[in-house]
């Protein structure tokens, strides 16, 4: 007779562990969560910058932003200097859509 496959191992409670790609789907939303606040973080600094000085903070953020995190773009600039971007987190295949992350900065305001 043909020997058979030993069976599958069972995590606690009966699941069979994802294999690798299974854990790179489970993953792959983090990635892409971590990389929209980094960048979103780097945004809020140049609009930050860019405020300081008098200039268009939204222009100066959207300038970081690859295209797929620019739309639900949302920029808000204070008195004191600090710039709050907020960014849409792109879906991954097959799964809702992750949210929003926000990234703060603060330069002093520059006189001319």
């Amino acid at each position: 007779p043909r020997p058979r496959a030993p069976p599958p191992r069972r995590a606690p409670g009966g699941a069979v562990p994802a294999g690798g790609a299974g854990r790179a789907r489970l993953l792959w939303p983090l990635v892409v969560a971590g990389q929209a606040a980094w960048v979103a973080g780097s945004a809020a600094r140049a609009a930050s910058r860019a405020h300081a000085v008098g200039r268009d903070a939204v222009g100066a953020a959207r300038g970081v932003l690859p295209a797929d995190l620019e739309r639900g773009l949302r920029v808000r600039a204070s008195s004191d200097g600090s710039v709050t971007v907020t960014v849409g987190v792109p879906s991954v295949v097959g799964l809702a859509p992750l949210g929003a992350v926000d990234g703060r900065a603060q330069f002093e305001p520059q006189s001319p």
